[in-house]
């Protein structure tokens, strides 16, 4: 009976001596922090997968921008997109931002740079439909672009353009409204 004692306590001690030895392991091998934070919060980590076959078209100029914005003109109701763009402006991606009403669509700079910064944009163009069939800028898509482009400057995601859409014809603000990326 002894020697079952003696053993039980020589395996006990044992056991205590390798979780110790692992517990100093664990502590030059790990930082403090993330060991802190294993179980409070979660870790987040970013990948950027890319779907094969794709290629990005390169954007020089509004013209070569149309074929992009295109399906904005058919739908019949406001729809907000911004396009991300590379280093090269080439569109890497897309993201809907917003689909509102008739008449209106609901635009937060944290909704339109919160995908372009995931994506790792560059830059982003904006562009949005009006069901109606103009394409001059209401006081709120000046307002709008406005924000977007101090937003953009703030973030180092640059607005290139805003671009309104309708069944007729395209208008860049870029270049009707050049005044607005100068202020």
């Amino acid at each position: 009976m002894i020697n079952m004692i003696e053993k039980n306590a020589g395996s006990t001690a044992e056991k205590a001596a390798k979780a110790e030895s692992r517990s100093q392991k664990a502590k030059k091998d790990s930082r403090p922090l993330k060991r802190h934070f294993k179980y409070i919060v979660p870790q987040y980590r970013l990948i950027l997968v890319k779907e094969p076959g794709i290629k990005p078209t390169h954007i020089s100029d509004p013209i070569s921008f149309h074929h992009f914005v295109q399906p904005l003109a058919h739908y019949s109701e406001e729809h907000f997109i911004a396009f991300h763009l590379d280093a090269k402006h080439h569109v890497i991606g897309y993201h809907e931002v917003s689909k509102g009403t008739l008449s209106a669509s609901l635009v937060h700079p944290r909704e339109v740079f919160k995908a372009a910064l995931l994506s790792n944009a560059y830059a982003i163009i904006v562009a949005h439909n009006h069901p109606s069939g103009s394409v001059s800028p209401s006081r709120e898509d000046i307002e709008t672009t406005k924000q977007l482009i101090e937003a953009g400057k703030i973030m180092g995601v640059p607005v290139v353009d805003h671009c309104i859409v309708s069944s007729e014809s395209m208008n860049s603000l870029r270049e009707s409204e050049p005044q607005l990326w100068f202020e």
